[in-house]
């Protein structure tokens, strides 16, 4: 993690807070166990809800080859900008039922396809994150004292869930014994640059997603 107000890595992408996305993530099963390779519509489109309802998950995976398919989203963004992007798989790009997306990242799946809320994943994304000096940020911390930082809410489960009242998230939530919520005011720009580590992210109960700054 880098909390600086001059970050190592430039920004490419401004403006990004609040943005619409959604993802597919196909599940199959490789040398090395179950995978999940990711597909999203981020820096395509702003995943229109009159295409993103049309999606079935089961006639996907079964076009895929997949084993199964998870519709994840759609989500706002709740990050400011992005770096370079590192292209860790070949950058295919599919329709689903009209909806444009292209595969931009794998997830590892070997402790299984739904491990619930609260429990850390590993995504191999190749990405950079800004987070804006004086801008609010809402995380996750772990009994050991770990933030983790939303990236972005999700609407997916909660249609309600809004930038709005995610101040007041921690009433609504059912954490483990030992976790909190906590928002805060950032005195400085937030940098979470996993280009060249795997990330960890974890989610809440209600899919909105947080990442462990490294």
């Amino acid at each position: 993690m880098i909390e600086m107000s001059e970050a190592a890595t430039p920004r490419l992408i401004s403006d990004m807070r609040g943005v619409r996305y959604g993802e597919v993530l196909a599940v199959f099963k490789r040398e090395i166990g179950l995978e999940a390779e990711v597909y999203g519509t981020q820096l395509l489109n702003d995943c229109p809800q009159e295409l993103w309802q049309t999606l079935d998950a089961g006639t996907i995976a079964k076009d895929m080859g997949a084993l199964m398919v998870k519709l994840n989203g759609p989500r706002h963004w709740m990050l400011d900008g992005f770096g370079q992007k590192v292209a860790v798989v070949d950058p295919v790009f599919r329709e689903f039922n009209g909806l444009n997306m292209r595969r931009i990242a794998l997830l590892d799946l070997s402790e299984g396809v739904d491990v619930g809320p609260y429990k850390n994943r590993y995504v191999n994304r190749g990405a950079v994150f800004f987070f804006d000096a004086g801008k609010p940020v809402y995380e996750l911390v772990s009994p050991e004292g770990l933030a983790y930082v939303m990236q972005a809410y999700c609407i997916g489960v909660d249609p309600t869930m809004s930038a709005e009242n995610l101040r007041t998230l921690g009433d609504r939530l059912t954490m483990p014994p030992g976790w909190s919520y906590r928002t805060r005011i950032l005195e400085h720009e937030l940098v979470i640059d996993t280009s060249a580590t795997i990330a960890t992210v974890l989610q809440d109960e209600f899919e909105n997603s947080y990442t462990l700054p490294n």
